[in-house]
């Protein structure tokens, strides 16, 4: 028996994973977050299956459910939204699960991050201008170690998403804009990945006023960052006739070539 986590991608159901849809098919029971988890998905479940909405449970009760099916001798699809490695709940479910010696495993899947970035066509890293990536949140009912609080984070310039902070842009406005400035350009991407996406862009400046306009309240990932706008940044080295790796050798410029005798 084993607990399967398993990430089940931003909203659009064909981005589960191969291995997670497969699991999905073949476990007894298919456990998921019935508010975000696309119904889709949970359609892939066996007509046997016992299907389980955690919705509305407590943590408790959750664990009560997987220690039955290790006592059963049964499989679980524990079925989450995004990637379980973030903000994803489940490091506390999977405490529990060690401390009951119930064997578990991690299944990853498409984080609405990617997915808010593929909605626009844009690369979060671009050489010389931005090479890392912030994966955040803005403080509201979970405190903010202090280290990571957004005017602290915000001095090293990186490309910023932020996870569970469309209600608190007007934070986020007034912690960023020091550093980036208020010409920084700002999307947010509500459900991304769904049918019914919806995209904004903006600035630091004016995005709380655009996304109002649009009535975005929830399941929104908002990216901040210069690499949304900049068309001014240096080719990747990758690709360059001068640079070699172990798949192609480099290519000398003609005029360092020695004469042919």
């Amino acid at each position: 028996m084993k607990v399967y986590i398993i990430g089940a991608g931003p909203g659009d159901p064909d981005l589960i994973t191969v291995k997670g849809a497969k699991l999905v098919e073949t476990c007894p029971i298919v456990f998921y977050t019935g508010s975000l988890v696309p119904k889709e998905v949970i359609a892939r479940a066996r007509a046997d299956a016992e299907v389980i909405d955690s919705s509305g449970m407590t943590l408790d009760e959750i664990i009560e459910v997987l220690e039955r099916a290790h006592k059963e001798d049964l499989d679980v699809a524990r079925v989450h939204t995004g990637d379980p490695a973030i903000y994803g709940s489940t490091a506390e479910q999977c405490r529990h699960l060690d401390r009951l010696n119930i064997p578990w495993e991690m299944i990853p899947g498409v984080s609405s991050f990617s997915a808010a970035a593929a909605a626009v066509g844009k690369e979060l890293t671009l050489p010389e201008l931005s090479q890392t990536i912030i994966l955040t949140r803005a403080e509201g009912r979970t405190p903010m170690p202090e280290k990571e609080k957004l005017p602290m984070l915000g001095q090293h310039g990186a490309t910023m998403c932020l996870f569970l902070s469309v209600m608190l842009i007007r934070k986020v406005q007034k912690e960023l804009i020091p550093t980036y400035g208020e010409d920084c350009p700002v999307i947010v991407v509500q459900k991304a990945s769904c049918s019914d996406q919806k995209v904004v862009k903006g600035t630091l400046s004016d995005i709380h006023e655009k996304i109002r306009a649009e009535k975005i309240r929830s399941q929104a990932m908002i990216i901040i960052g210069h690499v949304l706008t900049s068309t001014d940044f240096a080719d990747s080295r990758l690709y360059a006739a001068d640079f070699g790796h172990k798949f192609r050798a480099a290519t000398r410029p003609a005029t360092e070539r020695q004469p042919a005798n």
